[in-house]
């Protein structure tokens, strides 16, 4: 199978979208920076600018009133008391001249106490309210001002704008304020350019945030980039065979399974193919002349499988010195031929190493179809093997046709699924060997619970294949001395729902495929890949769960040592509610306490009997259990 170098798939094959949520939150949190900043600053700006605006024009204002005093103003006519007529008319002309000035609404001139002395309009009130800022004005001896409606400036006559600003602009002779200016102006152009102003500062900000926003996308995309690449590299190398590039074993079923589940659904599909192609007499090439001889006689199979094999097939290496090909219905009728043509062209394929004279390259083939051979996965690989070791029978260099009434019973399904482990031990012994541990373990909680033989030959069986889907996982994830990435994790992640698919086939398998695919799950709900929690995990896979951390626990792993029995009983207690079903935590611990031949890390896992030196119940050396 041909993979675009621009999709990324899960360890199921499934094509997976990378969403780049760091880019979102990344992006989300500058903006709320952003945001943040533009308010702060126009807030800023705008305190700044107003007071700015309201000084330049309350010092034009008091300009003005200065003229206005030194032209004008007598003591006497701020003294208390009656202004003679004739200086009042001059006081109110020369308050009225100070309205000339377009923004200026209306002016008056006040003793200290607000006893009115002119104002620019007719008929003003004889006294004026006493405010706060009139009142600082008075005892501060500072200029006041304020921005109001117009409604609340109490002005001496309506006024026609909405907003006004109004003056306290105090008169002082030898350090005395004998009298008040009031001006009332029009803020409508000091808002104005308010707005202009704020209008400008949020356009510079939000042109420099876009201009930042464009170099963190292009960052964080190019980063983003990066990432899928090395996730669909790393998800690739979980697919492919390292030597030959071509798909690995765990691979190759998955295809298959998708090929099958996918000719169930749909009857156009109808029927898959598939072809196991063996390098004849490999073991003696190997040992003759070196691995490195089997290397080139591997990838020499695979460049002319990749030649001559139709694009829709899923081609890979499937043991040792096998290869499995499988085709759709439409390339069926062109198996044969494409197989034979290879086997035509090994013909002009000689090999050489060292001195050794020239060497031919043979194959032998077995080929079978779903479902004349087999209706579930493990059936038909069952009945291709067979078909392949009958063309090996013959004396090799031939092709061999499937019999349609060759048996694939339930045992030989179980024995490809007994091989799959055998690869997993291949890969990694520390897996196989912790699986047979598991499945100790398990048995032993259902002998405590007393349940029936059955389910306890189901539970064993899930056991020893919970971890099956580890096929898949790449050897540098799987065996590495060190913690997992967040991407390493994910992929280790998808080993139980790649186990499931492995064994999805087989009949009355539900329950050894629910202990599979949720062994991982947790009693809180905190567990892959369905989250489920209590006792909606199925009962199987609880006890697998407790027999697994038992095992992971008092097993030397890669990235660390075996902890001690009862360190790790402590710990499976402390995770009893949270993580373990807290009942089989119970039994599997009173069990290890109690029970004269409890299944104890260490001893023989072909045997019943325990390791005695490693620790008995009431003994008085070795490992105790608190």
């Amino acid at each position: 199978m041909r993979i675009g170098r621009n999709r990324v798939l899960d360890t199921s094959g499934r094509t997976v979208r990378v969403r780049p949520l760091l880019l979102l939150l990344v992006m989300a949190g500058f903006l709320l920076i952003v945001a943040v900043t533009a308010s702060g600053q126009v807030f800023l700006t705008t305190t700044d600018e107003s007071g700015t605006l309201l000084n330049s024009a309350v010092g034009g204002d008091a300009a003005a009133v200065r003229s206005f005093v030194a032209m004008n103003l007598q003591l006497t006519d701020v003294a208390p008391g009656t202004l003679a007529p004739e200086r009042a008319t001059l006081l109110n002309a020369g308050i009225a001249a100070l309205v000339t000035d377009d923004d200026i609404l209306a002016a008056a001139l006040l003793r200290p106490d607000g006893t009115l002395v002119a104002a620019s309009v007719a008929s003003p009130p004889a006294r004026a309210a006493i405010t706060p800022k009139l009142a600082t004005a008075v005892a501060g001896k500072a200029v006041q001002a304020e921005m109001l409606s117009a409604a609340d400036s109490a002005p001496l006559a309506p006024l026609a704008k909405p907003t006004v600003i109004r003056e306290y602009l105090p008169i002082i002779d030898s350090g005395t304020v004998r009298a008040v200016a009031v001006v009332w102006r029009d803020a409508t152009p000091i808002l104005a350019q308010l707005d202009a102003i704020r209008t400008h500062t949020l356009l510079v900000i939000f042109g420099g945030a876009v201009a930042s926003a464009v170099l963190v996308y292009i960052v964080f995309r190019g980063a983003q980039g990066r990432m899928t690449r090395q996730t669909r590299d790393l998800l690739e190398a979980a697919r492919r065979d390292p030597l030959t590039g071509t798909l690995n074993h765990g691979a190759l079923v998955e295809a298959l399974a998708r090929r099958i589940e996918r000719a169930r659904g749909d009857p156009a599909l109808g029927t898959v193919g598939i072809a196991l192609v063996d390098i004849d007499n490999f073991s003696l090439l190997n040992d003759t002349y070196g691995h490195a001889a089997g290397d080139t006689a591997l990838q020499t199979l695979a460049d002319l499988l990749d030649v001559h094999v139709p694009d829709e097939a899923d081609v890979g290496r499937y043991g040792p010195d096998e290869f499995l090909v499988t085709v759709p219905a439409a390339g069926i009728a062109g198996l044969e031929k494409s197989i034979r043509t290879i086997r035509d062209a090994l013909v002009d394929v000689s090999l050489r190493f060292d001195s050794s004279e020239r060497l031919p390259l043979t194959v032998s083939v077995g080929i079978a179809t779903f479902p004349a051979n087999g209706e579930a996965v493990t059936a038909l690989l069952a009945t291709v093997c067979r078909t392949l070791d009958e063309a090996k029978g013959s004396g090799g260099d031939t092709i061999r046709m499937a019999d349609a009434s060759l048996p694939a019973d339930d045992a030989i399904r179980f024995d490809i699924l007994e091989g799959l482990v055998i690869a997993v031990d291949t890969k990694d012994h520390y897996t196989a060997r912790h699986s047979e541990d598991v499945a100790r373990y398990a048995d032993f909680i259902a002998a405590q619970l007393g349940l029936e033989d059955s389910f306890r030959h189901a539970l064993r069986r899930a056991g020893r294949l919970h971890d099956v889907g580890k096929i898949g996982i790449p050897d540098g994830v799987l065996r590495k001395p060190g913690k997992l990435t967040a991407e390493e994790y994910e992929i280790v992640k998808q080993h139980v729902a790649l186990g499931d698919q492995i064994v999805r086939d087989l009949p009355d398998i539900e329950l050894i495929r629910a202990g599979i695919r949720h062994h991982h799950e947790r009693w809180d709900g905190d567990g892959y890949l369905t989250r489920l929690a209590g006792e909606e995990i199925p009962f199987v896979a609880r006890i697998l769960s407790v027999a697994d951390a038992f095992s992971a626990m008092t097993t030397t792993r890669p990235y660390r040592k075996a902890l001690s029995v009862d360190e790790a009983i402590r710990r499976l207690e402390d995770a009893a509610g949270s993580q373990l079903d807290e009942r089989l935590v119970i039994a599997f611990v009173s069990g290890l306490r109690s029970a004269a031949d409890p299944p104890l890390p260490g001893q023989d896992r072909r045997s019943s009997s325990p390791a005695a030196e490693l620790w008995t119940p009431g003994s008085s050396s070795g490992t105790q259990v608190a």
